[in-house]
């Protein structure tokens, strides 16, 4: 097997995506084989542990506070509730679980402490570990690595230049300098996006290079199709069609052929024979469950009764990666520091956005 590309232009990725379809499925998939077993499929059960209330702009985002989307907010979970929910998600074939947070970035505290020990409980459990709790720094990245992590969430959304259309109270360089500071544990990185919020081809390609050209390339990229939530500066956004999903997958399969590509967000409004193309096209990884933090998914049986009719297998734990060590916290080398790291908010004006949220007061 060959050492995957660092050096994509966007030239060469829109060339890619703009393949005659068929052309552009049959390279998929050879490179898919290529490097994967094409009937296994990695399950993970998305878990909302903290929702609502993020202070936030993401214009496709309902759990922004300053939008009217009726999601109805809670407390960090306790730890008791997430092991339940692991162990749930483990029996019904999950070997992953991604527990998310509404914050803006990590702050040291009760609150994180708590995270900490929900990761030591769920690998302990036998299962992977991926947490999504915004911007960190690098020792916090270091106490998520002891606690037994095995992969870190952080999305670029969309290209540098059309983020900057779609969020205005951080900037992309923050997305980058997150990845940076995981990169410098041993825990994997799981970072993807968002299609169908109104870019171009060139946007979505512009995200694949700024993904593809990392040194190494995420071991996840989740491609999300938007869920256009009412409330939300995105809510009148068209349903991507499904063959813009399948073009995404495909030429984000060639161009990070060692990646777990994941059928993410929008799989209610994909057929079983839409998503059949998607993992024909080199997905080897969805989420399971009801729910995909505050979305809707389609059920878990639901699921399973595809993987049947496919011949698709779910992917056994740390396949890709061996099970991280948990060290306890009385143990741990690493200690709160206290950080109050100045992560950048431009500050412009986004006029979807900015209706959106005059709108929730009314």
């Amino acid at each position: 097997m060959s050492i995957p590309r660092n050096d994509w232009t966007k030239e060469e990725i829109i060339a890619i995506y703009n393949k005659p379809m068929m052309d552009l499925l049959f390279e998929a998939a050879s490179v898919h084989r290529q490097y994967h077993d094409p009937n296994v499929v990695q399950v993970s059960t998305l878990l909302s542990i903290k929702t609502g209330g993020c202070p936030e702009d993401c214009g496709y985002c309902p759990q922004a506070a300053r939008y009217h989307t009726d999601i109805e907010g809670n407390d960090l979970m306790t730890v008791s509730h997430v092991k339940a929910q692991a162990l749930r998600a483990k029996a019904s074939g999950s070997s992953r679980v991604c527990m998310g947070a509404a914050w803006r970035n990590v702050k040291d505290g009760a609150e994180f402490d708590q995270v900490l020990e929900m990761v030591r409980t769920i690998n302990k459990l036998d299962m992977e570990v991926c947490c999504t709790l915004g911007m960190l720094t690098e020792n916090q990245a270091q106490r998520l690595a002891e606690a037994g992590l095995y992969a870190y969430n952080h999305n670029l959304d969309t290209s540098e230049e059309y983020y900057k259309e779609v969020i205005s109270t951080r900037g992309f360089e923050d997305r980058l300098q997150t990845i940076e500071n995981v990169r410098k544990t041993n825990v994997t990185v799981c970072s993807g996006g968002i299609i169908g919020m109104g870019e171009s081809i060139e946007d979505r390609a512009g995200m694949l290079v700024a993904l593809a050209t990392l040194n190494p390339q995420p071991e996840s990229v989740p491609i999300n199709a938007l869920v256009a939530v009412e409330g939300t500066p995105m809510e009148d956004e068209k349903p991507v069609e499904i063959w813009e999903m399948i073009r995404m997958v495909a030429t984000t399969r060639i161009v990070m052929p060692q990646t777990q590509v994941r059928l993410s967000a929008g799989r209610m409004n994909m057929s079983r024979e839409g998503q059949a193309m998607c993992f024909f096209a080199g997905a080897n990884s969805i989420f399971a469950g009801d729910k995909l933090l505050t979305t809707p998914n389609p059920d878990v049986n639901e699921d399973m009764k595809m993987f049947e009719m496919l011949g698709l297998i779910p992917q056994k734990p740390f396949v890709k990666a061996a099970q991280p060590e948990t060290v306890e916290a009385a143990d741990s080398q690493f200690s709160a520091l206290g950080e109050k790291p100045k992560w950048s908010r431009p500050g412009h004006t986004i006029e979807r956005n900015l209706e959106a949220s005059q709108k929730s007061k009314v």
